[in-house]
Formats: structure tokens, C-alpha cells, sequence
């Protein structure tokens, strides 16, 4: 049974993103959303987040919508250091403090500011040990930085036969996108 679940995959430029009204972003959320409902049918209690903005922010915006139907849905940021927004412009760092804002728990892995690209790979291997799951938006098409938290989680899954991985790849966006037009027809 999945309890605790870590999402992530892309940063909006990696998709060719650059503002909050692209279409993409509301396709991606409706894939999230329609995974996460499957998964609380479940069990699922717990969404975890590395406060990444791109599929990690729009995750945690999911969950908090959903959390009027499934009040017992919880989510955590789980940073891999602190002050991670520092040099983020005033909109990324809104979006990121409401993420932040609106979380069940927050804490970083390593408890001091950026030091060295290690930190985001204790944090990546934090959170795989700590979850039952991964849900990852990924398309091996567009490898862009998912595929370092995906070799992580192949290794992990190696030694760990009861770790899911579930991904959301180009072929379901596109399935929703046709879904989402056909509703809005």
C-alpha cells in the first residue's frame, strides 16, 4: 500500500514554459490529479515535494484543491537546503512561499544554505528512502534534469522490490489535452 508518495519531474523552462497561463500547466495538473485520486483510493496519506517550481508546485496546488474531498490528504517540502528561493525573482519566490505557506510540513535535508551540487542528491535520496512511491512527469524524449532523480530511483528500486515508480510521459499529457478538449467542446 502507497502512503507517502514523492512527485517530481520538470522545471517549467524545461517544457517551454514561462508564465502561469500556458496550457501545458493545467494539463499537467489534471494528470496529477486524476494519478492522485487512483492513489487516495488507495491510501494514500502523504504527497512530498522538493519545493521545485514547475510539476512540484503545481503538484502541491493539486493537493491542496483536493484536500476538500480528502481532508486527511497531507504534503511536505522537504528542501534540500535552506533558502533554497534566495536568488529567485519576487514571483518565483510568492509562488514558492505559498507552497511553502500551505504545506503540512516543512524541513530541509541539509539545515544550512546551498554549499555544493551534493546537496540536491542527498535530498533526491532522502526523499526515495523515506516514500513508498514515486510520481514522476518524465518523457525519455526530454530527459533535461527528471533523469537524475529516475537513475536514482532505478538504483534504489534494484535493492527495494516493494518501490513503485509511476510516470506521466508526452503520450498521457497528449491523452489529457484530447480528454480536456472534447470536455470543452
Amino acid at each position: 500500500m502507497i502512503k507517502t508518495l514523492f512527485i517530481t519531474g520538470y522545471r517549467p523552462h524545461e517544457l517551454g514554459i514561462f508564465n502561469d497561463k500556458h496550457p501545458g500547466v493545467e494539463i499537467i495538473k489534471k494528470a496529477l490529479e486524476n494519478k492522485l485520486r487512483q492513489l487516495l483510493e488507495d491510501g494514500l496519506e502523504w504527497v512530498i515535494v522538493s519545493g521545485q517550481l514547475g510539476v512540484e508546485l503545481w503538484a502541491t496546488e493539486v493537493v491542496h484543491a483536493l484536500k476538500e474531498q480528502y481532508p486527511t490528504l497531507k504534503y511536505s517540502v522537504i528542501t534540500p537546503f535552506l533558502e533554497q528561493e534566495k536568488n529567485w525573482n519576487e514571483h518565483k519566490q510568492g509562488q514558492y512561499q505559498r507552497m511553502i505557506l500551505q504545506a503540512d510540513f516543512v524541513t530541509s535535508v541539509t539545515k544550512r544554505p546551498y554549499e555544493a551540487p551534493w546537496q540536491f542528491i542527498e535530498k533526491d535520496k532522502f526523499i526515495i528512502h523515506n516514500t513508498d512511491a514515486m510520481l514522476l512527469v518524465y518523457d525519455e524524449e526530454n530527459e533535461a534534469s527528471p533523469k537524475y532523480v529516475l537513475n536514482l530511483v532505478k538504483k534504489y528500486m534494484e535493492q527495494h522490490d516493494n518501490y513503485e515508480l509511476f510516470t506521466i510521459n508526452a503520450y498521457d499529457l497528449q491523452m489529457i489535452a484530447e480528454e480536456m478538449q472534447q470536455d470543452n467542446w
